[in-house]
């Protein structure tokens, strides 16, 4: 078995809007396909990726699922596959439910495996034959989730940004057992930030994402708020509402988690979120994704353990570096910096791209197998890793490169005691720097803070 790690692919896979199920003892996770340096969100087909509920370090790479060119409207492939859904429909067979860029429909494709060769099916569609989507009042189709219970499909939709009157929220429908048809039609399920009446959501209000689960006797929709680097969730007794806000789940910046940090200090540079609940053996985790290269068009998939109050809430985690492990990582050996789940920087933004904090990249382009590494850190910026379990670690070694003089601290704290520190110089090769610590045993966080001038990269350390 391996140790889980955030991110929880390969290193130069880009697959967000993570969506995970599991079908015969395995998680798979449908997503979005980034590429790294992307212009553009969603640029690849379908890809999957499955992990046995036991070992949820040991991804296996399914292949490509279903391809661009697949859906009769887009034989050049010149529009992009946004975010998708799966679900297992009243004959077992396996549903893709998604968005083209450029269309407000929604499509549908099938396969007899949960990562075979989907296959197009059709069109989302009234009774009279029209396309959900194209009838006149209809709000336009993006980010389809879907829930079967016997021979009932829920279909969630929907996209609200600030400004747009013309859309309300999250529109629940129902659709009959051929997996297309619409039998009951839409309703608002989440109002929007320019919803007449948005009720009890209040500073975080629905804006896309839609994504449903049930845990119990409660139906959890899970969406992304209108602050964009959140989700949310609301709860109901029933698939169609109506539902109540329950709270965050996680912020891919951190925001409102003030156990290591001030609550409104982000621990990383963050934009938009999709994901899901899902439960794995006895455990429940919530799928996410962060940004890397401080761009909003290359992310990837991470994921953290979450727990039930008694009264079904869900208590917003922290983002960490080990959130499928099942609890901290060893700190032993070598790991790479790739997994910072805190890039911090004096002075930056909540938001990417205004360049200020750290973002992890890699060398090459989509598909190179180069080591990510993390870039851009600068005087004052903090690499930060949650967690490890501790044990007579009294050496360790960075592997840094830049045009740098200057030194990084060794901390358990953002803003803790300097516990070792090395000494780096000017290179454009990475070069290696061991020094001595003194980190206590037990379980804590790790911290590579760097004093002085230029620009460095970190591409690993080691716990000797």
């Amino acid at each position: 078995m391996k140790q889980a790690v955030n991110p929880y692919l390969l290193h130069y896979e880009y697959i967000p809007d993570g969506e995970p199920y599991v079908f015969n003892d395995r998680v798979y996770v449908y997503g979005s396909h980034d590429y790294y340096n992307g212009a553009v969100f969603c640029m690849g087909d379908y890809i999957c990726y499955s992990a046995p509920i036991n070992d949820l370090g040991n991804w296996r790479y399914e292949g490509v699922i279903y391809r661009k060119e697949e859906d009769p409207a887009n034989k050049d492939g010149s529009m992009c596959l946004y975010a998708p859904d799966v679900t297992v429909g009243p004959d077992g067979r396996y549903y893709l439910y998604y968005v083209l860029d450029h269309l407000s429909v929604i499509s549908v494709a099938v396969c007899d495996t949960p990562a075979g060769e989907y296959k197009f099916y059709g069109y989302v569609r009234y009774e009279d034959g029209t396309k959900l989507g194209d009838r006149e009042g209809d709000e336009p189709q993006f980010d389809p989730a879907v829930l079967t219970e016997g021979d009932k499909t829920y279909l969630y939709s929907g996209f609200c940004g600030p400004g747009d009157k013309s859309r309300t929220g999250a529109m629940a429908s129902v659709l009959g057992p051929d997996m297309l048809t619409i039998i009951e039609e839409p309703r608002l399920v989440a109002p929007g930030c320019m919803c007449d009446d948005i009720r009890d959501f209040v500073d975080h209000t629905f804006f896309e994402a839609s994504s449903i689960r049930k845990c119990g006797d409660k139906y959890y929709f899970v969406y992304s708020s209108c602050v964009m680097h959140e989700l949310c969730y609301a709860v109901s007794d029933s698939p169609l509402g109506p539902f109540s806000y329950g709270g965050v789940i996680v912020s891919n910046t951190d925001l409102h988690i003030d156990t290591y940090k001030p609550a409104d200090m982000p621990g990383a540079a963050g934009a938009n979120n999709h994901g899901s609940i899902v439960q794995i053996g006895e455990d429940w985790y919530i799928f996410y994704h962060r940004h890397t290269n401080d761009t909003w068009y290359s992310r990837q998939g991470c994921a953290e353990k979450i727990s039930f109050d008694a009264d079904g809430n869900i208590p917003q985690v922290e983002i960490t570096s080990c959130g499928l492990n099942g609890g901290p990582l060893e700190a032993r050996g070598i790991y790479p910096a790739y997994i910072a789940c805190n890039l911090m920087a004096p002075g930056m933004d909540k938001y990417v791209s205004d360049g200020k904090a750290p973002k992890v990249m890699q060398d090459g382009g989509d598909g190179d197998r180069e080591l990510s590494f993390v870039a851009n850190v600068t005087d004052g910026s903090a690499v930060g890793f949650k967690y490890f379990e501790y044990s007579g670690v009294k050496k360790m070694k960075i592997s840094a490169r830049g045009y740098g003089d200057g030194e990084i601290e060794i901390r358990t704290s953002w803003d803790g005691e300097v516990l070792g520190k090395v000494k780096l110089k000017y290179t454009d090769i990475w070069e290696s720097y061991e020094t001595d610590v003194n980190i206590p045993d037990g379980v804590a966080a790790l911290y590579l803070t760097y004093r002085g001038n230029g620009n460095v990269g970190i591409r690993d350390f080691e716990f000797i």
